[in-house]
């Protein structure tokens, strides 16, 4: 589902200006079970891919959400969303997003050129195409996670730091707050974990009840990866867990 690939994206606030860390490689993928209301709504991916682009090699990541059950009879959800990032500098290239929600729609590409600092986004749907100035150092919401999972220095986080990233998303430039809520041990469908815990600032109103309605956990280890996501919506609550995983660059650590 599109606000749970949207948070994932957005950890990638927290930059260092040390050395790169590995954390994922081509064929990582993860597996997450969606809970609405107290039921199981659906399930959401994301995985990656060693591909070209225009001779370029990158990582082609795509995160996907499909509703699921008694949700898919009154409500389908069918998202897409895919970016094409650089292997070594993390920057995005391209993305994707498709979605239909409920019979609302969208069909969006966005190629960037940073010596420009160019965003063209062609809105497929609507069959139109418009060229936007971006900020340095610009990320689209799903190439910010994988962007962030190399950079974090994890020895330097303090609870209460708070940064901000440059991200282009559809046709608008944002400023957008992330801060770090500390360290927890978290308990997963795969055991205990230590886990790095986050807070994203949303906008409040139609969808969040207030700013400070989102918190997610990433694991403290080599692979960062995401564990858990809690949301306060306007009308209900969502959760969204890892249920599976496969092609992980590090060993998992699993707190006995």
């Amino acid at each position: 589902m599109k606000k749970i690939i949207a948070v994932l994206a957005l950890f990638t606030t927290f930059l260092t200006h040390s050395q790169s860390h590995q954390a994922y490689q081509g064929g990582e993928w993860f597996q997450f079970r969606i809970h609405y209301l107290g039921f199981n709504a659906s399930f959401a991916t994301l995985e990656v891919a060693e591909e070209t682009l225009k001779g370029k090699p990158v990582y082609h990541i795509k995160g996907q959400g499909k509703s699921t059950g008694l949700l898919h009879w009154f409500f389908k959800v069918d998202d897409n969303y895919e970016t094409y990032v650089d292997r070594n500098s993390g920057a995005p290239y391209r993305c994707i997003r498709q979605i239909d929600e409920g019979g609302h729609t969208k069909d969006i590409q966005i190629d960037f050129d940073h010596s420009t600092r160019t965003a063209y986004v062609h809105d497929k749907k609507h069959g139109t195409k418009k060229t936007f100035t971006v900020e340095d150092n610009v990320q689209d919401m799903l190439s910010a996670f994988y962007f962030l999972r190399n950079k974090l220095d994890v020895t330097g986080l303090k609870t209460g730091d708070s940064l901000h990233l440059n991200m282009f998303f559809d046709n608008e430039n944002y400023d957008f707050k992330l801060e770090f809520l500390g360290r927890e041990v978290l308990n997963t469908k795969l055991g205990k974990m230590a886990a790095l815990k986050f807070r994203p600032y949303v906008m409040a109103g139609r969808v969040f009840k207030e700013e400070e309605s989102l918190t997610f956990w990433v694991s403290d280890d080599g692979n960062r990866m995401p564990l858990k996501i809690k949301a306060d919506l306007a009308v209900g609550s969502l959760n969204a867990d890892i249920h599976n995983f496969k092609g992980l660059k590090h060993p998992l650590r699993i707190i006995q």
